[in-house]
């Protein structure tokens, strides 16, 4: 069957991952167009750290400067933190649960291809014409009157990922709700599975007022409305609101996938039971709950009153709490154990006072008197970076780490992951630490220069030599990635030695069916069970049979690629282009032909018949 034999060169298999609806696969696409993305925003934070070096520079102008605040604060969060978070969800909880996929394969597919040619379309605006230049919240007041196609680009180009990154969250939701294998009960569900679970909900609730605000802000940029329009009746707060009731939910949508990357290797170097595992579930649950009650704490400036102004002081305050729980319950997770400190262990390890000072920092922004004086400046930058980048983005380099063996059959080299590691760090440290002070001595932020004399020159420059560290770092991991896909050394089901839950019981990388008898889970950590039973792979819950899977499509890049195109009519039409309504048309063409397609088409998949299943077991024995 040529679907089941691996095809090779390098034509077939671009059209494999073009077309593809595996998870594990999807994964991966994730993974390269999310860490394309991250060095992106990487090169535009370096750019940012560049020209406040010193002061009076004039590396690049106060207009560019506000394109690249923007773009840098835009594509880290919805172009490489969501996605990148997006890749280890794919390639990591289907597994764990003991599921062959998600739920829908093709949506899995359509919900990348849409992410990727929204993230694409927005960094098109370098090259026509301008970037968007309101900074990454998109404030109405400035975005409204913003010149040029910039914010547009952001409008549309955000409507189109947020898209997939919605369908995504609602295919997630499924796959845990319906898809877990013989025995695996919620409270037998490893912790990343969890996260992924609550993550989830968060994005079915969080980014559909996203999309309001989205469409809003379209129809008063190109048809003339005024939503946000003040001299027209409109009112700029409803944006304020209507992006941070997705916004702050966004910074939880990010955070718990990294608690549950944590989690795991806290659970596996430590070769203990996660400590306290229920109140650790109860604690994520909480926060994602809590999450949707405390948006208006970055609006403490807008004048809402002093009634609201304590109602969400408390209960930002108050989402301290389950965080707390989790902090102390990874600290006696390693507690006696025997702890093994392997790369991921150095993030994990170094996350917890990193995460807690981010934490900190944030209890004193929710105080909304003390907010006043923050607000606008260095202080904030500091605080959001610590949360974001020393939590999410150690939580991905960890994850990567981690997970590397598992998606791609070989380990990353461990030298050069420690190297990355100490350098990142230290570089994030000597960026981000110093700006708290920067920020209480007056430094407002968002500023493209600043005067000398203020006592700002030294922080700064300290601040961009960090962020030099911190490039080191990640070329480090580029050249790392390099070297071990070359070397190409396999590795087993099981590389760390220390695997406890259902994906380090199937073979590296997994076969596209994932598992050729579900597994029978017999309790939590239930490859670590059967570990110590002596076994080393797990008890089937079912005779072998066929497995049914289902046909790749290119279906979903096509009515991805749609949008993309209809996204150009949409917004070029305002300048009376002869073309802008036609190619409009032609992409809405082909979105809804390539739908109707989908439709009218009888695709029942396909059987791996039982003999091959065997047959492969038999060349397996062979070859070893």
């Amino acid at each position: 069957m040529s679907t089941y034999a691996q095809k090779k060169g390098f034509g077939a298999t671009l059209w494999d991952f073009l077309t593809t609806v595996d998870h594990k696969k999807i994964a991966i696409l994730y993974l390269i167009a999310g860490g394309f993305f991250f060095l992106v925003g990487g090169i535009e934070a370096v750019f940012i750290r560049i020209q406040l070096a010193v002061p009076n520079n004039d590396f690049v102008s106060a207009g560019a400067f506000n394109e690249i605040i923007t773009m840098h604060g835009t594509t880290m969060i919805f172009l490489a933190a969501m996605p990148l978070v997006f890749a280890f969800m794919n390639a990591v909880m289907p597994l764990q649960i003991g599921a062959r996929d998600v739920a829908f394969p093709y949506v899995n597919a359509l919900g990348f291809w849409l992410f990727f040619f929204g993230g694409i379309f927005l960094n098109l605006s370098w090259f026509l014409g301008g970037a968007p230049d309101a900074g990454w919240t998109s404030y109405a007041s400035l975005a409204i009157h913003s010149k040029g196609h910039g914010v547009d680009f952001y409008v549309l180009g955000l409507q189109i990922s947020g898209l997939g990154t919605l369908i995504g969250g609602i295919n997630f939701l499924v796959t845990i709700i319906n898809m877990r294998a013989p025995g695996m009960t919620y409270m037998r569900m490893p912790l990343f599975t969890w996260t992924t679970f609550v993550t989830s909900a968060l994005i079915l609730f969080a980014f559909p007022p996203l999309t309001v605000g989205l469409v809003l802000m379209m129809f008063d940029r190109l048809f003339g409305a005024n939503f946000f329009e003040v001299a027209q009746g409109g009112n700029t707060v409803i944006w304020e609101h209507l992006f941070w009731i997705f916004g702050h939910p966004e910074v939880y949508i990010l955070i718990l996938p990294a608690f549950g990357i944590f989690s795991e290797i806290f659970a596996m170097f430590s070769r203990k039971r996660l400590f306290g595992y229920s109140s650790m579930v109860f604690a994520t649950v909480l926060i994602g709950f809590l999450g949707f009650m405390v948006w208006a704490h970055h609006m403490f400036t807008t004048g809402l009153g002093p009634v609201a102004n304590a109602i969400f002081a408390v209960a930002t305050m108050a989402i301290g709490v389950p965080t707390g729980i989790k902090i102390f319950n990874w600290l006696f997770t390693m507690w006696g154990g025997s702890v093994k400190f392997t790369t991921p262990m150095h993030y994990a390890f170094a996350f917890i006072p990193t995460f807690v000072m981010g934490g900190v920092t944030g209890v004193m922004l929710a105080s909304a008197a003390a907010d006043y004086q923050y607000h606008d400046t260095y202080f904030v930058v500091a605080h959001f970076h610590y949360v974001i980048v020393g939590g999410v983005v150690l939580a991905l380099l960890a994850g990567t780490h981690l997970y590397w063996p598992k998606m791609f059959g070989t380990m990353l080299n461990e030298t050069m992951g420690k190297i990355t590691f100490w350098t990142f760090f230290i570089g994030f440290h000597m960026t981000f630490f110093i700006q708290h002070f920067l920020g209480l001595w007056g430094m407002p932020r968002r500023v493209f220069t600043y005067l000398p004399g203020q006592g700002f020159e030294t922080s700064n420059m300290i601040s961009s030599i960090g962020a030099a560290f911190m490039s080191v770092g990640v070329i480090v991991l580029l050249i790392n990635i390099i070297v071990t896909s070359v070397k190409n050394v396999r590795v087993g089901n099981d590389p760390w030695g220390d695997g406890r839950t259902l994906e380090w019981s199937i073979p590296s990388p997994p076969p596209f069916y994932n598992f050729k008898q579900l597994p029978l889970v017999r309790g939590l950590d239930a490859y670590w069970l059967e570990k110590m039973e002596g076994k080393t792979e797990m008890t089937p819950a079912e005779p072998l049979g066929d497995i049914h899977m289902p046909n790749a499509s290119f279906l979903p890049f096509t009515t991805s690629l749609g949008l993309f195109i209809a996204a150009f009519g949409a917004m070029y039409h305002v300048d009376d282009k002869g073309w802008a309504l036609p190619v409009l048309f032609i992409g809405l063409l082909v979105t809804f032909g390539s739908m109707l397609l989908r439709s009218v088409k009888d695709d029942h998949g396909f059987h791996i018949h039982k003999e091959e299943l065997m047959n492969d077991d038999d060349n397996k024995g062979v070859k070893a």
